[in-house]
Formats: C-alpha cells, sequence, structure tokens
C-alpha cells in the first residue's frame, strides 16, 4: 500500500538538500574569501619564487642585463656546485651548526623542570630567558662581539684576570668562531624552546606522577618514564623546526663576521646572499638555494620516519 505522504516527504528531503548545499557553498565561499590573503601571500612570496628559482637553477642569467639575456645551459651550474669547495665548506658549517638543537634542548628542557616545580615567581624567570630570543638579532650580535673582543672584552678580561696567559680571540680566531656563533645561538634560543617545555610540562596529567608515587618511582625515575616520553611530541617539534632554523642562520653571521674568518663560519644561505646579490649570480644562486631546500626537505623526511619510534601521542 503506497505512503500518500511519500511524495510531499521526498520534496521535502530534495528541498532540504538544496537549501544545505547551498548554505555549504556560501560558507565555502566565505572560508575563501577570508583566507585569500594568506594564500595570495604563499603563492606570491613562496610558491612563485621557489618555481622561479627551480627554473633559473638551468640556466646562466645576470638579473641587471634583462630577461632576454637568459641563457639555458642545463646541469652545468650543478657540476660547478659539486666542485665548489667553499659551498662544502659552508654545507659542512650548517651540519656543525646542527649540534646548536640537541644542546638547546637538553638546556631548556632541564631549565623548565627547574623553573616549572622548584622556583618562585616563574612569570619573571620565563620574561628574563624569553628577552634574548624577542630582542633584535642585530643588537644581540652586536652586544656579543663586544663582548668576546679579543683584547677589550669582558669575556677575555675575566679569563686573563683568573690567570690565562693567552685566552682565545674567539670571533677572530678559525678554531673558535664557529663554537662562539654556536654558543650565541643556544643562548638566544633557549627561552623560546623554554616556553614551550613549560606548556608541554603543565598538560602532563599530575595523576600520573601521583601514580607513580604511590609504586614508590623516585625522581629520576618518573622524570625519564613519565616526563620525557609525556614531552616526546613537543621534543619532536622542537628538533624539526630548529634544525630547519640551523640552515637558515644568516643574520648572527653577517653581523658578527661575514663568513670569516677564513670562511670558518661561512653558511649556505650567507654564501648563497653574497653570489646572487654582490657577485649578481642569480643562477648560480638558485642551485644553492634548491640543493638547500632539498637538504632540508631530506632530513625532515628521515625525521618524520624515525619519530615513529621514539614520539608518543
Amino acid at each position: 500500500m503506497s505512503n500518500p505522504l511519500q511524495p510531499q516527504q521526498t520534496a521535502l528531503a530534495v528541498n532540504k538538500r538544496k537549501r544545505f548545499s547551498k548554505t555549504k557553498l556560501v560558507e565555502n565561499l566565505y572560508g575563501y574569501f577570508f583566507i585569500s590573503p594568506m594564500l595570495i601571500g604563499v603563492t606570491l612570496l613562496t610558491l612563485l619564487p621557489i618555481i622561479i628559482s627551480l627554473f633559473l637553477s638551468f640556466t646562466e642569467w645576470n638579473f641587471l642585463h634583462g630577461f632576454k639575456r637568459i641563457e639555458f645551459v642545463g646541469l652545468r651550474n650543478f657540476e660547478r656546485l659539486l666542485a665548489d669547495d667553499l659551498f662544502w665548506k659552508s654545507l659542512t658549517n650548517n651540519a656543525i651548526l646542527m649540534l646548536v638543537v640537541p644542546a638547546t634542548l637538553i638546556i631548556s628542557l632541564l631549565l623548565a623542570v627547574i623553573i616549572n616545580k622548584h622556583v618562585y615567581f616563574k612569570d619573571m624567570f620565563k620574561v628574563i630567558y624569553f628577552m634574548p630570543y624577542i630582542s633584535s638579532l642585530v643588537a644581540v650580535a652586536m652586544v656579543w662581539q663586544v663582548l668576546f673582543h679579543p683584547s677589550y672584552g669582558p669575556v677575555n678580561n675575566v679569563l686573563a684576570s683568573l690567570g690565562m696567559d693567552s685566552p682565545p680571540k674567539w670571533l677572530a680566531d678559525v678554531h673558535y668562531a664557529l663554537p662562539s656563533v654556536m654558543m650565541i645561538m643556544v643562548w638566544v634560543a633557549i627561552g623560546y624552546n623554554l616556553i614551550i617545555y613549560i606548556a608541554g610540562l603543565q598538560a602532563i596529567p599530575q595523576e600520573l606522577y601521583e601514580a607513580a608515587e604511590i609504586d614508590g618511582a623516585k625522581q629520576r625515575q618518573k622524570f625519564f618514564s613519565i616526563t620525557l616520553p609525556m614531552l616526546s611530541s613537543t621534543t619532536f617539534f622542537l628538533l624539526i623546526t630548529g634544525i630547519i632554523g640551523t640552515f637558515k642562520v644568516f643574520d648572527i653571521i653577517q653581523v658578527l663576521t661575514k663568513g670569516g674568518p677564513a670562511n670558518s663560519t661561512s653558511v649556505v644561505v650567507f654564501q648563497l646572499y653574497e653570489t646572487a646579490f654582490i657577485h649578481l649570480k642569480m643562477s648560480y644562486a638558485s642551485t644553492m638555494a634548491l640543493v638547500l631546500f632539498l637538504t632540508i626537505f631530506i632530513i625532515t623526511i628521515i625525521q618524520w620516519f624515525s619519530q615513529r619510534k621514539w614520539v608518543n601521542y
């Protein structure tokens, strides 16, 4: 027996679907409208330069000559890059700078644990440690340049007063320049990592620590069995962003050492800048940028797959 209300129910369902589709379409249009400035910015300032850089890496071009002088050279820039000792020296320095990341993570985590549990006026210490990170890196670099001055710097004056006959020349010494830059980078980055770690510590359920105390766990056991595993996702985030940051370092090198002495602090981004805007070799600089991008991408992929074995969500 047929239902006399079925046609009406069918019509209502169709109208409801139409209204739902129209509402969803309007909501999507509003969403695209609000994110359009970001999409336009990412397209013009990120995606388009990447595509242009990829194209230029296979050409020979000086931008002062205009687009009519672009010459396709194939893989010649890559062959030249493979034989460039300065580029490999810069890439090696970038690899050494990655040691800044684990050092920063360890110091920041220890400070975060101490401040979170054993220190009064927590907010004051957060501000103190965060100040170097939000300060102008150029100003910070200038201050450290004065501190590390070979003859009149406070650091060497203190070392001399303690009985050291010939203190290091720090930024002016081939052997100490890169470690000096690394120490400054650690000092600057501690504040940011500290804030992230404290937020992660405060998100750990206290019931876990209470259960561990009932079972007779000591502080060391609670740290390695509860705190570290629960902070593994935070550590993974800081590890990836930190390593990417070490490959992007430029301003502190430009202000402190300009890649010297004897290219001991030269990094890929600094060499890329000099190649593109000092020597005006845009194509060769684009080749460096492409190799740097692939290097960071490969390292990030390795980290992403390895995190499955040690990161707990």
